[in-house]
């Protein structure tokens, strides 16, 4: 029998650490991505309507319907804790004239967060960013931080009042009104296709948003507003 000589055998791992240690730039985390909540102004986004992405070049909050802001490294002047919110957020300061001074994303861990948007290299990033980028950012802010048109949801509220008060006109002496039921279903009908052709229709959308806007931007709180509206519709059919 031919016996086996067994000979000890070195960690990979650990002689790959020790011959090789990486570089700073090789540490940067390429993307952040976090979902939480989030306060533009006086405006108010709960868990998950809200989004914060991070990479070297550039930081964008999503809170649908609330706002949406976009940063090239330049404008951010720090990221601090919220003091409002005991640690549960961090605090944008910046120097972009048209957003508001109160931009706050709201999340468990502030602290630990900030340190991960460092890990990215955004902070600290005093270069040149892609021509590409800077078009964006500079077309976006330009547009403010609501990205749907004024003239869009005065038409929206007009026409969802006047569906529901169709059914009411009894109340004021007018005659021939039609039942509230009715009334209050072509209302939830028309919020429901408000929402998805703002989701699915490119000309409407672009009816809806301002240039260079995109649907994208409010669409979770496009599908909440379908889901609520479907659910309200089918509960009132039932009734």
């Amino acid at each position: 029998m031919i016996g086996v000589r067994k000979y000890p055998i070195v960690s990979f791992s650990i002689a790959f650490k020790y011959f090789y240690t990486p570089c700073p730039e090789q540490l940067i985390m390429f993307e952040l991505e976090k979902t939480g909540g989030a306060n533009i102004g006086s405006g108010h986004a709960t868990w998950p309507f809200a989004k914060l992405s991070v990479n070297k070049n550039e930081l964008r909050l999503n809170a649908s319907i609330i706002g949406s802001v976009y940063f090239r490294p330049s404008d951010v002047i720090s990221i601090e804790l919220s003091p409002r919110l005991a640690g549960s957020g961090i605090k944008v300061n910046h120097r972009v004239k048209g957003y508001s001074d109160y931009i706050v994303f709201i999340t468990s861990g502030g602290r630990d967060l900030i340190a991960q948007i460092e890990q990215t290299g955004f902070l600290k990033n005093s270069g040149a960013i892609p021509a590409e980028v800077e078009a964006e950012i500079t077309r976006f802010q330009d547009s403010g931080s609501f990205p749907m048109k004024r003239s869009a949801i005065l038409v929206f509220a007009v026409i969802w009042n006047l569906l529901l008060l169709s059914s009411m006109t009894h109340y004021f002496g007018i005659a021939n009104s039609i039942p509230v039921r009715i009334g209050a279903k072509l209302a939830l009908a028309f919020a429901f296709l408000f929402a998805l052709a703002t989701l699915v229709s490119g000309p409407f959308s672009r009816v809806v948003l301002k240039d260079g806007r995109t649907a994208k931007e409010i669409r979770s709180f496009m599908f909440f507003l379908m889901f609520i509206s479907g659910f309200l519709f089918t509960i009132v059919s039932l009734m």
